[in-house]
């Protein structure tokens, strides 16, 4: 009888966390800023069908990087949460805090005891009634959870990104200032020159403080366009 092949907790762990690592880094960057009257996600995406940017509450939009059967679950997941805790109890006590709690458990639960983890990375983002109140949290393929401040890149090569937004953000910024931003930091990706992305090749959307209850808003290329020009960019 032979003997079943051994491998450590360790180096279990190790090989699923490169393995998610691999596939999240092979799909394209998304940056969530936060400017003045609310908070801008946006990423490079020609598709008019898939999104990597979506609404799940009044106030709180979900953004995603890697495998989109694999987050357009969990997106799906969450509408299912928060609609049912709003008609639960009150609207008022959905969450971005709670709805993040939720998806680490998600997350960790399958990157433990599933032979594959899952190949995504999420953002989930409140705005509040100030920039102050603004949550933006980011869970990684394991269930890890960072509660970010002022912004987040998600997938690519994010650390380098990430430095350069840090370089570029300032408070108060406004809507055309961070749209500018965040592309500009999209299209430095690689290592050849950055390059100008066109408004129709990007998905962009915001969470806008001023409106009544639905705060999330899709751009469309022409919105997109003229924030761009407004930004210099």
């Amino acid at each position: 009888m032979s003997m079943p092949f051994y491998v450590s907790p360790e180096q279990l762990m190790k090989d699923r966390a490169d393995y998610a690592r691999k596939g999240i880094a092979r799909g394209r960057s998304v940056v969530v800023v936060g400017y003045d009257q609310g908070i801008a996600f946006a990423t490079e995406n020609p598709s008019a069908a898939l999104h990597k940017i979506s609404e799940i509450y009044d106030r709180i939009a979900f953004a995603a990087v890697g495998k989109y059967n694999e987050f357009e679950n969990l997106r799906v997941a969450g509408i299912r949460y928060a609609d049912l805790r709003g008609y639960s109890y009150d609207r008022s006590d959905v969450s971005a805090r709670a709805l993040a709690n939720a998806y680490a458990q998600t997350l960790g639960t399958v990157f433990t005891t599933e032979s594959k983890p899952l190949e995504v990375e999420l953002a989930v983002a409140e705005v509040g009634a100030t920039p102050a109140d603004d949550q933006i949290y980011r869970l990684s393929y394991d269930g890890s959870v960072t509660d970010e401040r002022r912004y987040v890149v998600m997938g690519g090569q994010a650390d380098r990104l990430a430095a350069r937004l840090e370089e570029g953000w300032r408070e108060g910024l406004d809507l055309a200032a961070a749209v500018g931003l965040a592309v500009g930091v999209l299209g430095s990706q690689g290592e050849d020159e950055p390059r100008a992305i066109e408004a129709a090749q990007l998905e962009v959307a915001v969470l806008d403080r001023a409106r009544p209850r639905r705060a999330f808003r899709r751009l469309g290329a022409d919105v997109v366009a003229e924030l761009l020009a407004a930004a210099g960019g």
